[in-house]
């Protein structure tokens, strides 16, 4: 049985197959499964017992109407594991959880409802197994007993928990449980509540379950998405799994913000992409070798481990190119990895989330702010995490506050200690408002609100000392923004011009807005010490649209707050850089990534050709003296320059990705 822990070359093998595919198995070769694995890098991979179809792959003594009934290999699952640990592979379980399509036929009283009764997810003649089932039913107990039998069966090395989701539900058992416990379950956000509650129960609960059997075997409770509501709840994972398919429905921005949100709550991370073209399912589709490139080592460079999504053949077969593909990308990160092992980020920012003050939680409904923030700090090659409230603030330098972050009465004093303890602080637009957006409850922000701007769009001037980078002209601000006036002591950094007039039926002017009367109305940025204030929703617009204005005037409150990062990188926008730490090895590990994402189709991006850069300039703060700096894996050195605390060196070339290593003594 291998060494338990996470792994840094994952697969995770999909197998939902329906009852009305044959042979299923009928082609499967342990040794020759095996082999393909071992020869594609691959030291760990996530094997099926129980999928959404309801259907097991091994010789179920609990449950033998549950074998698939065109099971050819008896104990499919078994076989996996065992080919997997000759060979010193792991073999973490899959188990389905929410979606099983057998047991929503068979029982459908434990399905999940809709407030008007309808059951919740696929409806009757739509092809899918997408219905809910409740984990407060008698549901839970044929659950336990499923997972007990794998435990009891195999050497399980993990257990991966999939669709595990907190859901408004009205069937019996919640509506009943609501009751209990004196709730109104007519109440929506009420029933959000104990839903929430539900799944936490339901986790600790099963966590505890699973140790009864095994001890040691590794945790995870998958939902597509992993943020601020899974903080209260982690002690019943040991690990978190980030599902982010970028051609999947994810896109490329949401895996940095979950993995820099993950990588601060102190356990380990495994990224998880798909070998796919588009998402899970997508039978003999296969992956740009660029973009599994891109995606795997962002991973690394985030400081997560690497998994990779696909989809067994109902035969049981291993498709050989696939394999070769993801081999091809494995093999260096099986050569990148003594530089990955154990390295923290080492983080000048931390950007406040806007997704812990937001209802939903999912990928698919992650605040606009919370997307353009984090691509407009990877643009400006910023070092930062993604962090929430319950954050330790002091391992930060500088925080971002993106446009809704509303600012208790305890947000409100930790926020202020930092200011006061020497940290600076940018917000925009609705952030350092009360929660009930009354007044600000900031004071180091040095302004007041007057209400909501009477322009829009209106049109942002910064002044001399908050320039640099743009034009001393009017730039439209396509998204409303606030009146506020500055306190005193504070300075306005940047004016707003008012338009003629806003546009609407009484009056307007050409296609779009009304442009500028040349009228000064309002500050559109205040700056008070540590603090810059912008009055403009400038993350959401940026996710909007992108105006490089926007960009350039974040940079310039960075710059003003922000002298001295602790990376600089000169180069392109679409370049890419982290800087992380392995302080055992006292050395730091700068990632450089030049992949470029397009929009070819219009469903989705994609990447395909990689276009290197030439003499990439770049610059460390040093804390200690620098014994050398070297190309990692290759061995190249490459000359340095060391003065005032920073070693500074040349990159000759970055071919998609590159990774340097400052050996410090």
């Amino acid at each position: 049985m291998p060494e338990q822990g996470l792994r840094y070359r994952q697969i995770h093998l999909d197998f939902h197959t329906g009852e009305h595919v044959p042979d299923v198995g009928r082609d499967f070769d342990p040794d020759e499964f095996a082999g393909t694995l071992e020869r594609a890098h691959v030291n760990s991979i996530t094997c099926f017992a129980r999928g959404h179809h309801g259907y097991v792959y091994y010789p179920s003594k609990r449950f033998p109407e549950r074998i698939h009934p065109n099971l050819k290999r008896s104990d499919l699952l078994g076989g996996q594991i065992q080919a997997c640990h000759k060979r010193g592979i792991r073999a973490p379980v899959y188990i389905t959880v929410q979606w099983d399509e057998y047991t929503a036929n068979e029982h459908p009283e434990w399905l999940m409802l809709e407030a008007d009764g309808r059951v919740k997810g696929t409806p009757p003649f739509e092809a899918g197994f997408y219905r809910f089932l409740c984990l407060n039913s008698p549901y839970l107990d044929f659950l336990k007993e499923q997972t007990r039998e794998v435990l009891e069966m195999y050497p399980v090395d993990g257990i991966f928990f999939d669709i595990v989701q907190a859901q408004d539900d009205s069937s019996q058992w919640t509506r009943s449980g609501m009751e209990r416990e004196g709730l109104d379950p007519a109440d929506r956000e009420a029933r959000i509540r104990y839903g929430l509650k539900v799944l936490h129960d339901f986790k600790r609960d099963m966590t505890a379950f699973v140790r009864q059997c095994n001890r040691d075997c590794t945790i995870f409770y998958n939902a597509g998405h992993v943020g601020p509501k899974h903080r209260p709840v982690l002690d019943a994972y040991t690990h978190l799994e980030l599902e982010s398919l970028p051609s999947g429905g994810w896109g490329y921005l949401h895996f940095p913000l979950t993995a820099r949100y993950a990588r601060t709550l102190g356990v380990d991370v495994l990224g998880m992409t798909g070998k796919f073209h588009t998402s899970w399912g997508d039978f003999h589709s296969f992956k740009n070798r660029a973009a599994l490139e891109f995606e795997c080592f962002t991973m690394l460079a985030l400081n997560a481990r690497c998994s990779v999504g696909d989809q067994l053949h109902p035969f049981g077969k291993l498709c050989p190119v696939t394999y070769d593909l993801i081999g091809s990308v494995y093999e260096s990160v099986e050569a990148k990895e003594p530089w990955c092992r154990g390295a923290q980020a080492v983080p000048d920012v931390g950007l406040l989330t806007p997704e812990e003050f937001a209802p939903g939680g999912s990928a698919w409904n992650m605040p606009p702010a919370a997307f353009g923030a984090v691509r407009m700090l990877q643009e400006l090659r910023c070092q930062f995490d993604v962090m929430d409230s319950q954050a330790d603030f002091a391992r930060y330098r500088l925080l971002v506050l993106p446009d809704e972050i509303p600012v208790s009465e305890t947000l409100a004093a930790k926020l202020t200690a930092f200011v006061d303890g020497g940290g600076a602080l940018i917000a925009s637009h609705r952030s350092g408002l009360d929660p009930e957006g009354k007044a600000f409850n900031l004071a180091c922000l040095g302004v007041e609100r007057v209400g909501d701007a009477p322009f829009s769009p209106d049109f942002i001037v910064p002044r001399e000392t908050f320039a640099g980078g743009l034009p001393r002209t009017e730039m439209v601000m396509y998204g409303k923004g606030l009146e506020v006036r500055p306190l005193r002591g504070s300075e306005v950094v940047a004016d707003v011009k008012a338009p003629f007039f806003n546009r609407d039926y009484r009056h307007w002017c050409s296609h779009q807005h009304t442009p500028s009367s040349g009228r000064t109305a309002y500050p559109g940025a205040v700056g008070n010490g540590q603090t810059v204030y912008f009055a403009h929703p400038v993350f959401a617009q940026y996710q909007a649209n992108a105006p490089r204005w926007c960009k350039q005037l974040v940079k310039n409150a960075l710059d003003r707050l922000l002298p001295d990062p602790v990376l600089r990188v000169d180069g392109p926008s679409t370049l890419l850089a982290t800087l992380n730490e392995q302080e055992a090895e006292n050395r730091r590990i700068v990632h450089l990534l030049h992949y470029i994402p397009e929009r070819r189709g219009t469903a989705f991006d994609v990447c395909e050709d990689v276009i290197p850069l030439r003499d990439v300039t770049v610059s460390v703060q040093a804390p200690r003296p620098v014994k050398r700096v070297v190309c990692v894996p290759q061995g190249r050195e490459l000359e340095r320059r060391v003065a005032e605390g920073r070693v500074a060196f040349t990159v000759p070339e970055v071919n998609g990705h590159c990774m340097i290593a400052v050996e410090m003594g």
